[in-house]
């Protein structure tokens, strides 16, 4: 039997398209032109909770991306070099035990949820650091309560096709870059404050998640921004992940522009990245290219 990958590859391939009819849908994709580019790319917002057939209600997606030559990325997953890096970053200096930073009440916590949502506990997982402790109990929360597959996201679909289909693929990140994003992006005493919160409040993440999720079916960019960097927001992705991200999105513009130059270049990013006035989109637009819905209407609600 065919994998999945080989069969929505063979699709993609074949511009099949379900037909919209009059259907109005969310804006998600946009088109890059301007400042010297000698052809246009294209944008595409993601949101890892989304299932990929959700790619069949962005119209014209895969015809957008059959006119790009390759794909551009935060991080190139499939590099097993990098990722091997990546594990031995996640790992806690010899000097520092995770323990002296809790309660005894807190560490049992802590240990217990692990538990029973990882099948393991602080035994086995005591030396890692509290970031990658936080991020593996999220991603169980977002699977249980909110459907996530990390086989069937829609975040790394068009990475995945172009590996099957010998497409080259760029990151904008660096590996040390990479690595202080996921680990070390805030203090060491915020991340075990943030692991502890998230055991406690795991329904504040939740509550987060989901409506960002529905922002991003309603394709409104400028409301997720504004709902991470919002003083009502306490879950992990918050104030201080926003600055990062807008900070990133200069360099990112810079990192661009030689793809842009060339353009066919296909942009894959989490739309947490793209909306407001620090997002990706008003960078590129303050850089002199010119960004504007690839498909225009009114979201299908």
């Amino acid at each position: 039997m065919k994998s999945w990958k080989y069969i929505l590859v063979v699709m993609l391939l074949s511009f099949i398209h379900i037909g919209t009819g009059s259907r109005l849908y969310a804006q998600l994709i946009y088109e890059i032109s301007g400042n010297n580019s000698k052809n246009k790319s294209y944008l595409l917002a993601t949101n890892r909770l989304m299932d990929i057939q959700f790619t069949d209600t962005i119209p014209n997606l895969f015809q957008y991306y059959g006119r790009c030559d390759k794909v551009i990325t935060e991080f190139v997953m499939e590099d097993y070099e990098a990722l091997s890096t990546l594990r031995q970053a996640a790992i806690l200096p010899d000097s520092v035990q995770l323990r002296n930073f809790y309660t005894e009440e807190e560490y049992a916590s802590i240990d217990e949820s692990l538990q029973l949502a990882l099948g393991m506990g602080l035994s086995q997982l005591g030396r890692m650091k509290p970031a990658y402790l936080t991020e593996l109990y999220r991603n169980e929360l977002l699977k249980t309560w909110l459907n996530y597959s990390e086989e069937r996201t829609m975040e790394t679909f068009f990475e995945t096709v172009a590996q099957q289909t010998k497409r080259p693929i760029y990151g904008l990140d660096e590996i040390g870059e990479t690595m202080y994003m996921l680990f070390d992006r805030e203090p060491f005493h915020y991340q075990c404050k943030e692991l502890k919160n998230i055991i406690e409040y795991p329904e504040k993440e939740i509550r987060q998640e989901r409506i960002i999720r529905e922002f991003y079916r309603q394709g409104r960019l400028t409301d997720i921004a504004y709902q991470i960097e919002g003083p009502d927001n306490t879950s992990t992705i918050s104030f201080s992940d926003y600055q990062v991200y807008a900070q990133r999105n200069r360099t990112w513009v810079k990192r661009l522009a030689p793809y842009l130059k060339e353009g066919k270049a296909f942009i894959t990013l989490n739309a947490a990245y793209l909306g407001g006035d620090k997002g990706l989109i008003a960078c590129l637009k303050e850089a002199g290219y010119k960004v504007k819905a690839a498909n225009k209407g009114r979201v299908n609600r």
